[in-house]
């Protein structure tokens, strides 16, 4: 609505220059204000109408519109080193009448990896004084080309109209970044099965992010039990977990 708002103010300077010249081109009205020092910058602003919201009677309409998106992962899990792999993922998003569909599926699949990392790898670490360990891309992992889904199916959702917005489009850059949500519980959920098979329990708790570290003490077998959690206070640890 912005770059609307600027266009538009755009078209008021432009207007004396194109009546003068009706028959001309795009090119020849530029060159005519450039020449008559009509500057052809301008700045934008919109402000939604009709949003407000009261967290004291939750009450309001605190956004113009929502984004929608569903998806589904398939996992495999290696439960000796809790290491996994992403073998597919289906991705549906609603983002209206989609301006540019390339442009649009770009940004699901980007804000998806970047959801991924944030819910399976990327792990602060701190000393117990408080330092940060993880402060720069040896000690921090972020996703890389291994970790895309082996198979990986983004469509948009049809039919979806949103009058709200230019020509019923829809902003996509944050939303589908919590569908990677979806890897986490699968693998959830495959370490429920490992731990079923060993004969353990269901009551177990995974913090995200999901690190192989984490997924393979969640597993939990005749490995795992030769180490127990020692009792808070008796040992200072390496690193405190910011969780």
């Amino acid at each position: 609505m912005a770059v609307i708002d600027a266009c538009t103010k755009l078209m008021e300077k432009l207007e004396p220059v194109m009546k003068e010249n009706s028959k001309g081109n795009w090119e020849e009205w530029i060159m005519a204000a450039y020449m008559k020092r009509i500057s052809l910058s301008a700045t934008g602003f919109y402000q939604t109408p009709d949003l407000g919201y009261d967290f004291a009677t939750n009450t309001g309409q605190p956004y113009n519109y929502f984004s929608f998106g569903a998806a589904s992962s398939e996992v495999e899990l290696d439960c000796l080193t809790g290491d996994h792999q992403v073998l597919r993922t289906d991705i549906v998003m609603d983002v209206g009448v989609s301006l540019n569909p390339a442009i649009d599926i770009g940004q699901i699949e980007g804000g998806f990896i970047q959801g991924y990392g944030l819910m399976m790898m990327e792990q602060q670490k701190m000393s117990p004084t408080g330092y940060l360990f993880t402060r720069g891309p040896g000690t921090y992992k972020i996703p890389g080309f291994g970790d895309i889904p082996v198979e990986f199916n983004v469509s948009l959702l049809k039919g979806s109209v949103n009058k709200k917005a230019v020509y019923s489009s829809k902003a996509i850059g944050e939303p589908p970044l919590f569908l990677a949500a979806s890897v986490f519980f699968a693998v959830k959920d495959a370490i429920l099965a490992a731990r079923t098979d060993a004969g353990y329990g269901d009551n177990f708790r995974l913090v995200s992010p999901a690190t192989p570290e984490r997924i393979r003490m969640t597993c939990k077998d005749q490995f795992t039990e030769q180490f127990p959690k020692p009792e808070e206070g008796t040992y200072t640890p390496w690193f405190v977990e910011n969780l």
